[in-house]
Parts: C-alpha cells; sequence; structure tokens
C-alpha cells in the first residue's frame, strides 16, 4: 500500500498545500528521504535520477524544520544554475502556502544586486541561491551565514566541476556543526572527494528510483549519419515531430547558435540558451518554453540544468556527451513526473564504438533508429521549403504596379495549378548540379 506524506511525518500546513498542488503520493525518493531529514541529525548523501521529486524530498522536511521565531538564515539551497534555483524558490514557495510565516529568498546572478541587498534585511529563514552570487553577498558583508543549520546541494555533480572555487568559498563561511544534503544524479568521482572533503563521516546514503537509472520510461536510440547528412536528418526528425516538444544539446555555445539559426531558417518554433547569453535573454527563452510559446530548445549542458517541463516528449543529442552522468542528466529532461521519453543521439561512425560503453556503464539499451533513406530526406526538403513560403512575411514594399503584372500572368491558373507550377519549378532547380537524380530519373 503506498504511504501518504503523513505517514512520512509532514506537518498539516505542508499537506494542505500538496493537496491543493494536486500532490497525494509521495515519490521513492521522497518516502525514503523526508523521514531521515525530519528524524536523524546526519549528513544525507541522495542518489536518484533527476524527474523524481527531489525538490519536494529536502524541501518539505527543511520547510519544516524551520524555527520562525528565529529571524536568521537558517538553511541555504544551492543550485548551479538560475533556472534551476528559479525552479526550486518557485516549487518551496508553492509548498510553504500555508506557512505564511517562513521567509524564502532568492539570490540569482544575471539580475540587480540591490533589490535582493534590500531583501536580506528582512527576516530570510531559507536562501535559494547559485554559488556565484552568494560569495558575492558574502564578500560585500551583506548577509549572515553563521548561524546556518542546513546545507542543500542540489545538482552537485554539475556544481561541484564547474563551480567548485564558489563551493569551497561558502563552506569555509559557514559553520562546521550542520547538517549537509547533498542531491545528485550520479556520483561521479569529484562528488565522492566533495563527501569526503566537507561533509561528515557518518554520512547516511540514500538510493531511490537507480534500479532504471536513465531509462526510465525512457526509450534509447542512435541514428548514424555522415556529416553532410547530418542536418537533414535532424531536421526530418523534427518534422515528424511536429507539434510536440523537445531538446537539442550540442557540446559549444558555437554549436547552439550555428544550430538554432538553421532551426529559425527553416521555420521551426525553437530558442536557444547558453551561458553567454544575457540573463534576460535565456529567462525569455526559457518562459517561452514553458508556456510552450516554442517547441524546440537548442541548448548547452549547463544552461539546461532546472529544466523541469513535463510535456518534453524527446531530447536529441546532436553531440553525443564526453561523460556517462551528462547523458542521464540530458535524458533526464524527457519522461518528468511519470511520463514516456524518447532519447535520440546522433553519431558519426566512428563514435557507434562508444554506445557499448554507455550501455555497460549506465545499464541501458539503446536501438538502432532507422535514417530516413534519400527520397524521404527529398521530400522533406521539399516540405521545409513549402513552410518557408507559408510562414514568410509578405513585402510591402514591393510596387503595386509590379504585383499587379505578376497576377496577370498566373491570373487563369486554378490554385492546384500554381502549386504544381511552383513544385515542378522548385524540384528542377534543386536538382540542377544533381547528375545522380538526373540519370535515375532517366532510368
Amino acid at each position: 500500500m503506498s504511504k501518504k506524506f503523513s505517514d512520512l511525518g509532514i506537518n498539516q500546513e505542508l499537506q494542505q498545500s500538496l493537496v491543493d498542488l494536486k500532490i497525494s503520493v509521495p515519490t521513492d525518493v521522497q518516502e525514503k528521504t523526508i523521514p531521515l531529514i525530519l528524524n536523524e541529525t546526519k549528513d544525507i548523501v541522495a542518489l536518484a535520477k533527476t524527474g523524481t521529486g527531489k525538490t519536494a524530498a529536502f524541501g518539505l522536511p527543511l520547510l519544516q524544520l524551520i524555527d520562525i521565531e528565529n529571524p536568521v538564515v537558517q538553511a541555504i539551497i544551492l543550485a548551479p544554475t538560475r533556472e534551476l534555483g528559479q525552479q526550486i524558490h518557485s516549487n518551496l514557495v508553492s509548498f510553504a502556502t500555508h506557512s505564511p510565516s517562513i521567509s524564502i529568498v532568492p539570490l540569482f546572478g544575471g539580475i540587480p544586486i540591490k533589490p535582493q541587498i534590500e531583501s536580506l534585511k528582512n527576516t530570510a529563514h531559507v536562501l535559494v541561491a547559485t554559488p556565484g552570487r552568494l560569495v558575492d553577498l558574502i564578500k560585500r558583508n551583506e548577509i549572515n551565514v553563521k548561524s546556518l543549520q542546513y546545507l542543500v546541494l542540489d545538482e552537485a555533480d554539475e556544481m561541484v566541476s564547474a563551480l567548485k572555487e564558489d563551493l569551497d568559498t561558502i563552506i569555509a563561511e559557514i559553520p562546521k556543526k550542520r547538517r549537509t544534503l547533498l542531491f545528485t544524479a550520479t556520483m561521479p568521482g569529484t562528488i565522492k572527494q566533495l563527501v569526503q572533503n566537507y561533509m561528515s563521516k557518518h554520512v547516511i546514503q540514500v538510493e531511490a528510483d537507480m534500479a532504471t537509472m536513465g531509462h526510465q520510461g525512457i526509450e534509447h536510440e542512435y541514428v548514424v549519419v555522415k556529416p553532410i547528412e547530418k542536418l537533414e536528418v535532424l531536421l526530418h526528425f523534427l518534422n515528424s515531430k511536429e507539434g510536440e516538444r523537445g531538446i537539442i544539446f550540442c557540446k559549444t555555445k558555437a554549436a547552439v547558435n550555428k544550430l538554432a539559426k538553421n532551426l529559425a531558417i527553416n521555420k521551426f518554433s525553437s530558442g536557444a540558451i547558453h551561458g553567454s547569453l544575457t540573463q534576460g535573454i535565456r529567462d525569455r527563452i526559457m518562459g517561452q518554453f514553458r508556456e510552450g510559446y516554442i517547441d524546440i530548445l537548442v541548448a548547452t549542458d549547463l544552461a539546461a540544468r532546472g529544466i523541469d517541463v513535463k510535456e518534453i516528449s524527446y531530447v536529441v543529442n546532436y553531440h553525443l556527451p564526453d561523460a556517462y552522468d551528462t547523458y542521464v542528466h540530458r535524458s533526464g529532461r524527457t519522461a518528468r513526473a511519470g511520463a514516456k521519453g524518447f532519447s535520440l543521439t546522433i553519431l558519426q561512425k566512428e563514435e557507434v564504438e562508444e554506445i557499448a560503453n554507455f550501455e555497460k556503464e549506465l545499464g541501458i539499451v539503446f536501438k538502432e533508429f532507422k535514417k530516413a533513406d534519400a527520397q524521404s530526406i527529398e521530400d522533406n526538403n521539399t516540405l521545409l521549403w513549402a513552410k518557408k513560403i507559408f510562414k514568410t512575411k509578405p513585402n510591402r514594399a514591393i510596387p503595386e504596379q509590379l504585383k499587379q503584372k505578376v497576377r496577370t500572368i498566373f491570373h487563369h491558373l486554378t490554385k492546384e495549378e500554381l502549386i504544381e507550377k511552383i513544385l515542378a519549378t522548385h524540384l528542377a532547380q534543386t536538382n540542377i548540379g544533381n547528375p545522380k537524380k538526373e540519370d535515375s530519373k532517366k532510368k
């Protein structure tokens, strides 16, 4: 029989917020972690895949443990990116709807620091922060963390690799007598080192939803392409997913920009995020993606942290990731909250042998995705061409006299006849300089 949040020790106020949010049954990580945070005093390392409810696993018990009579900072939750931090802050605020005395303050980079300094002059029980902005505030002496009781490191595997210097500074400033709660989807050597360096010797380790880590509800497939056909194969795949939402991962910012430009040229509903974009642009693109105004997000790995959108039906690895844990994080953007998902990796011939290593390391099975044949690709390119015409805005600068002359030429044609002639012209032009196509037609 499934447990309830009341069975885990969650109080009435928080339970009421969960009812409002239509959350009734705890996930595996919540069931295993919440009682430990509430009833134990030891540090905790929780290994759980993305999309399994980790925020509630630490957020609910932390909110319950806050002493509202004490106006000092009692808990800090660190996230590697502003996007993830915003997601955590939003969730905590919704959990605390019926606990209005708890103050939860967001502290992120990329936005003006002065309003954040002002907010810290009032009571702040819980801080949700990115490491860089928290370090900045500590160095300015605008924040007192000497009474801290709880430190949460979420997505710690990404944080310790990219933000280690800031993390070291923070840990040096906070009390040694504190509880550290570390949540991660993978356990690379850097995390093990962090546990040894900064957590107590007697750490409680929790593993949740890990028996099927990386493939719970996700189909993993790969397709082998030549470099020259990589983009066309991707465009064919994306056209087959029209109306669905997905994320395409690239290794570099330059690759993100180049691919995003190609998607825009081909009139796909898309946007791009990476670390070099201003926070305002990243927020705008993320908002458009969350609210369904764009269907495709092209992103680097770090920039995509914190994307918790339930309706992401597929993920594309446009470049094979360098690390196994990166693949886990990428594919974990889909199949959120029990939904089904699809992860497609686009490979070149020399990369195929890597698939066996990913299968062995992650305990998953890849199937080979059937690549579109040459005719299907050609047909798809024609459809993309038609879509470009359909979505092209009229040129108001064209003289009316010229437009009238063109209308006169076409006025005897029906709509169907005009489409056929335009299509024939397009196909004839695309076949110019392609002797193989011409030869096949002669045969």
